[in-house]
């Protein structure tokens, strides 16, 4: 294979070169057809595409499109002894259960529960979820019961937050728990064996309609509030769809014009999530937690010139006990006396400066040159901070 056509330089002066992308494409595919190839064209695709660039869909979501959660109270049947007993509430949901299939327990008689356990099921719905479809729930013990191990849960239905049912729930449990007792009161208990999961345990039965294909306007929010990113949210979608079909209502929603129709604007929602923008750099913030020493600073942090001094005072002190004997024929008496020393020891750091403009790696290398702890770098930025050195904001957990 000769290599001289794509290595020949141009002769013609007036004819641009090509860009360099598609020739280092071209010449990777040719040269090197296999792995050195591809590494190539992933070079060049690099090249032309914005490494800081976001699709929208990564910034936020579009208002209206959310999960919503559900909830329910059930009984948990099965268990091996593990149960709630005679607790009322779960005597209370076995009689509805036997009533469901026609059976009218005797007044004043009450069944054995300690294979029973009164329950709280929760799930999430998420949008645009069908009738039929499946959905993961969680079963927790809401009683006295000791394990839901082995149990299967009974039908029972899900209800939202407007109290309407969106799902029925039924299925045997896969608990991850696991408590034994013996006779004797020990016990051992590994994880939590009062709670576990059925996947796709619970069974849409009631769409909710999120009601985006009827409102005046779609909304767009950014999942953090931001003035420039969403500004360049909104004139990226101007500059797809053409000008004045978005505008920045506030440091967090876009409000898009749109048709009315769900078919039209799921189009429509589709091409704008995946549009690319540049987000604004995230403000300087440092993120102390003072219970563990742990300290997070990002890296738009920057010092102005200051100079930083920090050393250690260690203080001992040591009691030593002596017998003091008296001298022969003196009378006196033997005692114990103490004897106190007391030893200061200053650890001596060297003072550094930070130049103007210092970023996150001079920070952590000054730090690192003084072997300070992280409890030190807590008391240094917040020394910093007071002094106006450091224009970031401070958080402390």
């Amino acid at each position: 294979m000769s290599l001289a056509p794509s290595l020949r330089p141009h002769r013609d002066t007036a004819e641009a070169p090509a860009p360099l992308a598609p020739r280092l494409r071209a010449f990777g595919l040719r040269l090197f057809p296999t792995l050195a190839g591809m590494l190539l064209v992933i070079v060049a695709m690099l090249l032309t595409t914005p490494v800081s660039a976001e699709r929208i869909k990564d910034l936020g979501h579009f208002q209206g499109l959310r999960a919503n959660q559900l909830t329910g109270y059930g009984i948990v049947v099965g268990l091996a002894g593990t149960g709630d007993d005679n607790l009322e509430y779960t005597t209370q949901g076995m009689h509805s259960v036997a009533s469901r299939f026609g059976m009218q327990l005797p007044a004043g008689v009450n069944p054995a529960l300690k294979n029973a356990a009164a329950v709280i099921i929760t799930a999430e719905l998420p949008p645009f979820a069908k009738p039929g479809e499946p959905l993961d729930i969680t079963v927790a013990a809401m009683g006295k019961a000791k394990s839901l191990r082995g149990g299967t849960l009974l039908m029972t239905p899900l209800q939202g937050a407007d109290g309407q049912v969106y799902a029925m729930a039924q299925g045997n449990l896969a608990v991850g728990g696991l408590g034994v007792s013996a006779a004797d009161g020990s016990n051992i208990t590994i994880n939590v064996p009062t709670a576990g999961r059925i996947p796709g345990g619970a069974t849409v039965e009631k769409a909710v309609d999120a009601g985006f294909a009827t409102t005046p306007e779609l909304h767009f929010n950014l999942s953090e509030a931001d003035l420039t990113t969403v500004g360049r949210v909104a004139a990226a979608i101007n500059k797809s769809l053409g000008a004045g079909h978005a505008r920045a209502i506030d440091a967090v929603t876009v409000a898009i014009t749109a048709p009315q129709g769900a078919e039209v604007r799921t189009a429509l929602m589709g091409q704008v999530e995946d549009l690319l923008v540049d987000p604004a750099d995230a403000p300087a913030k440092v993120i102390v937690n003072a219970r563990t020493g742990t300290v997070v600073i990002n890296g738009a942090v920057r010092i102005a010139p200051a100079a930083v001094s920090h050393g250690k005072l260690t203080v001992k002190v040591n009691e030593d006990r002596k017998v003091s004997q008296p001298n022969a024929f003196s009378n006196g008496q033997t005692q114990t006396v103490s004897k106190s020393t007391i030893d200061v020891q200053e650890e001596r750091n060297p003072m550094f400066r930070f130049a103007p403009g210092a970023s996150l790696s001079d920070i952590v290398k000054a730090v690192n040159a003084i072997g300070a702890s992280p409890a030190d770098l807590v008391a240094i930025l917040e020394a910093l901070k007071e002094a106006g050195a450091m224009k970031a904001e401070l958080v402390v957990l």
